[in-house]
């Protein structure tokens, strides 16, 4: 049989030949297999979508890198920045008794509680251009500085007609063997300011009276700020005061 179909199909190829035409054959076209389609990766979500929460206070942002095995030395990474400026207490067997000075308020001066450590006194003073203040600051042995830097300080709080700092005018004087070192300026006051803490509010046509006196054991500093009339008002009573400086509490 099979020999057969191959004769038939021999004879129709043979005839096809004759006749001009080529043969056809009844092929199917066979279709590949679709390749596999590849895994799709992951999602990953853009840096800036990973959050769009804002991090709080102390928090990382979102994508920082881990802070696990930071150096030692290596700063905070969220460091804060003091509201206040802590001062550091005196020790409380300094400037007392034997150690201590004594002296003499005006009268007419208001003796207030003193507003921290630093402070020994403090009063309000009254005068023709409105209240002032006057300080006595003690910072105990080896603190505060020496009498000069103190005035150039004191004088630089005020600025003159040229907006520069103006220069103190100083004196030295001897009470009952304590050294005193006088100071004067004036000016527009820059009331409270000090390094590390910005400026502080201009007061114009104020004045300074200060005074460094050498305690037993460490500078006491009398520092009377007010409106330039009330210093002139206070100059006597101020002068006064260091005049009655003594040893001894």
């Amino acid at each position: 049989m099979i020999r057969n179909r191959f004769s038939i199909c021999f004879a129709l190829a043979v005839l096809a030949l004759a006749c001009g035409q080529p043969p056809t054959l009844d092929i199917q076209p066979q279709s590949a297999a679709a390749p596999p389609a590849p895994a799709s990766a992951p999602a990953t979500a853009s840096p800036a979508l990973l959050s769009s929460r804002a991090p709080s206070a102390g928090e990382l942002p979102a994508g920082h890198p881990p802070t696990d095995g930071m150096p030692a030395d290596h700063p905070p990474i969220a460091a804060t920045v003091p509201d206040t400026i802590e001062l550091a207490p005196v020790a409380n067997d300094t400037g007392q008794g034997a150690a201590a000075l004594a002296w003499t308020a005006p009268a007419a001066w208001i003796s207030e509680p003193p507003a921290n450590t630093m402070r020994r006194a403090q009063y309000r003073v009254p005068g023709p251009g409105g209240e002032g203040e006057c300080v006595v600051f003690y910072f105990g042995p080896g603190q505060g500085g020496d009498p000069q830097s103190n005035a150039e300080r004191w004088a630089s709080q005020f600025t003159g007609a040229d907006d520069q700092p103006v220069r103190a005018t100083t004196a030295n004087r001897k009470v009952r063997g304590i050294g005193v070192l006088l100071v004067e300026a004036a000016g527009t006051y820059q009331a409270g300011s000090m390094v590390g803490m910005g400026e502080g509010v201009a007061k114009s046509d104020w004045a300074l009276l200060g005074a460094v006196a050498q305690g037993p054991d460490a500078s006491w500093f009398f520092k009377l700020t007010a409106p330039r009339a009330t210093i002139e008002a206070n100059r006597a009573a101020f002068e006064g005061m260091i005049g009655s400086l003594a040893r001894g509490g």
